[in-house]
């Protein structure tokens, strides 16, 4: 194992952090001009060619993509019995934290004039989960539980199916673990399609699959891909990158929780990131044993440690306040605190996806069950973006109402601002009405 290990000098820090920065700039042309086939093919031939890419990618397609409502609650009653308890708490957990999100509209009423703003569910949306050995439940139960308390109509979810067997023979089912979640969930229609052409599907509708209004959930590099082609035609949640976390630890930190917690993420990909910022060389020392004791007994001890090699990374600060600029400046999907003070430091953090506080607050709870979502801004994206939630599945319209006797106290106001700009028929939209 290789993991970098600098002392912040100014310099050093820079160039270390701008490799981090790089491994998601780069765009793949190739995948671009593949996915671009696969939207136009769509488009065109609907359900025709859905069919024709599952037998070239997964190497079988259902004679019918979509699942009988009945087979997602057979799958909840069928579920292991601890499961199914951890998903539906988890699953009340998230509700709990989200409904605390939920905005209600105004109205403004003064001398013969009503303004206002509503708010209003989305009325379908596409939710994409991965499916077969990377079936991840618990993002079904992050995306299907707010944008059902913001009100959306319909959630039609794609997953790719669980292919069995080859040739004539083979044949295709839905995850159960999958099913489970979306009914625990509340997901109105669920289909067996993955990869790009799902996607599409979602963004132009075909014969089966109905055309929706935004498209959430994370996916592979033609997933990803696809959605930042096709919005515009649809919205989408974001541009996940590569999973990534940033510990800042003192000297009072655990160096066993540092390296459990910086492994949790490194198992993720071979491209994902995890960085120590710390003011203890001798934590920064007993966090490089410890990984390397912990990654012994990983499942996925080779992805980790091909993670660490290309992107790890532990920076010793000459004091508190360096951490602090740094993480702002990573402004990472995850922050946790390890530190003497966890919560005293809240203030000083603008820019993280989530924040975890203490030793009792690893990374993973957020991914699971504690409420709050783990669909999460990576890539320094948490500058200016946010974590997934109701606010994601709404829109928002505005109303006026005026009197006549309202307007023509505007009108010459209205007139001079709209003749200053050229508009001639602005202005006489409101001229005509007094004539």
């Amino acid at each position: 194992m290789n993991i970098q290990v600098i002392e912040a000098d100014g310099a050093a820090e820079y160039a270390a952090l701008k490799r981090l920065t790089e491994r998601t700039c780069a765009r793949d042309l190739e995948t671009e001009e593949t996915v671009t086939a696969i939207l136009r093919e769509i488009r065109a031939r609907g359900d025709a060619a859905l069919r024709e890419y599952g037998l070239r990618f997964d190497g079988a397609a259902p004679a019918g993509i979509e699942v009988d409502r009945r087979a997602l609650e057979t799958a909840a009653d069928d579920a292991d019995p601890a499961f199914r308890r951890a998903l539906e708490r988890a699953a009340a957990n998230i509700r709990r934290y989200h409904e605390r999100q939920i905005c209600e509209g105004y109205e403004i009423n003064g001398d013969g004039f009503t303004l206002g703003h509503k708010i209003r569910g989305l009325t379908r949306v596409g939710l994409y989960v991965p499916g077969g050995t990377a079936a991840y439940p618990s993002t079904v139960l992050m995306n299907a539980v707010p944008a059902k308390i913001a009100g959306v109509s319909e959630l039609i979810m794609v997953t790719p199916p669980v292919v069995t067997g080859t040739g004539e023979g083979a044949l295709c089912a839905a995850n159960p673990d999958i099913l489970t979640a979306a009914c625990i969930a509340g997901v109105d229609r669920l289909f067996l399609t993955g990869g790009a052409q799902a996607v599409a599907a979602l963004a132009y509708g075909t014969e089966s699959v109905p055309r929706v209004d935004k498209i959430v959930g994370p996916g592979n590099i033609f997933v990803a891909t696809a959605k930042r082609l096709l919005f515009g035609q649809v919205d989408i949640d974001m541009i996940a990158g590569p999973s990534e976390i940033l510990v800042i630890a003192d000297d009072s930190a655990s160096p066993s929780y540092i390296a459990a917690d910086m492994l949790s993420q490194a198992e993720h990909d071979v491209n994902a990131a995890a960085v120590l910022l710390t003011t203890s060389a001798r934590v920064a020392g007993e966090v490089l044993k410890e990984i390397e004791r912990q990654l012994c007994g990983l499942a996925r001890s080779e992805t980790a440690k091909a993670s660490l090699d290309n992107f790890g990374l532990i920076i010793i600060c000459g004091n508190e306040n360096r951490m602090f600029e740094l993480a702002d400046m990573i402004a990472p999907e995850h922050l946790e605190l390890l530190t003497e003070y966890p919560t005293s430091h809240l203030e000083r953090i603008k820019n993280a996806g989530s924040v975890f506080c203490g030793p009792y607050s690893p990374e993973p709870l957020g991914d699971y069950y504690a409420g709050t979502n783990h669909v999460l801004p990576t890539s320094g994206t948490a500058r200016f973006a946010s974590p997934l939630g109701v606010y994601d599945f709404v829109k928002r319209m505005s109303y006026t109402c005026y009197t006549k006797e309202s307007l023509a106290n505007a009108k010459d106001d209205i007139i001079e601002i709209a003749e200053k700009e050229g508009l001639g028929a602005h202005a006489n939209a409101i001229k005509i009405r007094f004539e």
